[in-house]
């Protein structure tokens, strides 16, 4: 990187065009984790969720082959530390699941309906964006590390927390081994459905939502790479200063950060990442002729995307990433804590709807 004058500020417009990309096909193909999730559990349709799918064994392979070739170093992301904080993992990923039903889609579907003209976001991202912050810095953050992140409920490796390591095989060849074996039988299950390959949309939205993660890991984990004089390495452009890549729940509270503290800050690859999806929503959505405006129909559904929002800002933080930042970013690392997550939401989310159809069952 010594021909770059300003890598950080590349790391950062490279994010906001990853993210543009992200959120132009999101739009397009109606990619949602949330609607993913409600589609198996109340109609059976499996299309978005094999969509999902693919992300992940795109991003899997992609991530591992990048580590192979040695651009990028999978032992610098916090995912892939050797601190297992699974109760954290598990109860942050079930509250996810429960807010991003709550309120109507995970943090992109947030950035992405914002970007669509739906005023709902708006209160979404905000509420969301405090309620993560004050979970990283303020109150909210005693009872993340006095209760899920106890040491009782904690674990401590010498090495990484993947799957390969924790068999004893922490070697670029390993994690490459088994990125092919997971993303093979991955994609098989995918496209065992005629209907799912006949779909563009969801073939589409997997492949780009999978190669956009892994591009985010070369653009931080190797673009972003620099090391000094003393032989100190970091990673410039990230708010960990580590390698990242798409994940919208830290950088919804480093956004409202950001604008709390502008002379202070800047604008990092998380941050430039959402407003990266509502630029790439709203051109899809302008170009499409799909813009309109929506609001809330009643305060009784306000308060409920409030809460959920809250709910996903603090579960989102205890987890350590979203639907896309756990499982599928963190997921293709093959981090153990990310597997726990990806369950962790699902369930939270499809307990949630089966709860809501009983009531509202029970109600008619």
């Amino acid at each position: 990187m010594e021909h770059v004058q300003d890598p950080a500020s590349l790391v950062a417009w490279l994010g906001f065009f990853l993210a543009l990309i992200f959120g132009y096909v999101a739009n397009k193909t109606s990619f949602c984790t949330m609607g993913a999730v409600s589609d198996v559990v109340n109609m059976g349709e499996w299309g978005r969720m094999r969509a999902w799918l693919l992300a992940i064994a795109i991003a899997m392979l992609g991530t591992n082959l990048l580590v192979y070739f040695g651009y990028f170093d999978i032992a610098q992301t916090y995912y892939t530390r050797g601190t297992i904080y699974w109760f954290g993992a598990l109860v942050g990923g079930l509250l996810f699941g429960v807010g991003m039903t709550l309120a109507g889609g995970c943090g992109q579907r947030t950035l992405v309906r914002l970007g669509g003209g739906n005023l709902k976001s708006v209160v979404v991202f905000m509420f969301l964006g405090y309620s993560a912050l004050v979970t990283m810095n303020g109150v909210l953050r005693i009872p993340l590390d006095s209760v899920l992140r106890a040491e009782v409920f904690t674990f401590h490796l010498e090495g990484m927390q993947t799957l390969p390591a924790m068999m004893g095989m922490g070697d670029a060849v390993s994690h490459l081994s088994w990125a092919v074996v997971l993303a093979l039988i991955i994609l098989a299950f995918v496209f065992s459905s005629k209907e799912f390959r006949e779909n563009r949309d969801n073939v589409l939205a997997g492949i780009v939502v999978g190669l956009v993660v892994a591009a985010g890991w070369y653009v931080t984990g190797h673009l972003g790479f620099s090391e000094n004089e003393f032989m100190e390495r970091t990673y410039v452009g990230t708010d960990s200063k580590l390698a990242e890549s798409m994940t919208f729940v830290g950088p919804l509270a480093y956004t409202m950060d950001l604008w709390a503290y502008w002379r202070d800050k800047h604008v990092t690859f998380g941050v430039a990442s959402v407003f990266g999806v509502v630029t790439g929503s709203f051109i899809c959505s302008v170009f499409n002729h799909s813009f309109r405006w929506e609001y809330f129909n009643t305060p009784q559904d306000m308060f409920r995307h409030i809460i959920g929002a809250v709910l996903m800002g603090f579960g989102g933080i205890a987890a350590m990433g979203c639907t896309i930042g756990q499982a599928v970013t963190g997921v293709s690392t093959l981090a153990i804590s990310s597997f726990i997550v990806f369950f962790g939401i699902v369930a939270g989310a499809a307990i949630t709807m089966k709860a809501q159809y009983y009531l509202m069952m029970r109600s008619a």
